[in-house]
């Protein structure tokens, strides 16, 4: 069985997203079913067919994140060296083309999120940056072309 590496916060987020769908989303749509069968014939029923399709959605994605909580090991950050780019980390990168400075958090692929600046670290910018330290320059290859990166904080 292959492990899943999380951050504690993406295992907790992932168990949060498990518990609305079990307790909140799953009493809604037995709610939404209930009223749809109120309303009579169930053959023609967009209501109902709707309302079915949901909860089986809703329960597709319940096993799966019941897998992935399954498989899910949580990173010790004592035993990651905390001067190194490795999952986890906080980086403060300095664009050296533009001069702009950015902020990426190191994250496994089910926690990636471009727009909170959590970065798979199977991306290309997440490979690129896994194990270089502060003050280290990376050149990273990506469709558009070559981003040009200085490392200039790692912080846990």
């Amino acid at each position: 069985m292959k492990r899943l590496h999380l951050t504690r916060e993406g295992y907790e987020k992932l168990v949060e997203e498990l518990e609305h769908l079990k307790n909140v989303r799953r009493r809604k749509i037995s709610k939404d079913i209930a009223h749809a069968r109120s309303l009579g014939d169930l053959k023609e029923n967009a209501e109902y067919h709707a309302a079915k399709e949901a909860m089986a959605l809703n329960e597709k994605k319940v096993h799966e994140l019941e897998e992935k909580l399954s498989k899910a090991e949580i990173i010790d950050e004592k035993r990651i060296a905390k001067d190194k780019a490795y999952l986890g980390a906080k980086l403060k990168l300095k664009d050296l083309e533009s001069g702009q400075e950015l902020q990426y958090c190191l994250v496994s692929a089910e926690e990636a999120d471009a727009l909170s600046d959590l970065i798979s670290i199977t991306s290309p910018v997440g490979k690129a940056l896994l194990g270089h330290k502060v003050g280290d320059v990376v050149e990273i290859s990506v469709p558009a072309g070559i981003l040009k990166y200085k490392i200039v904080a790692i912080s846990r």
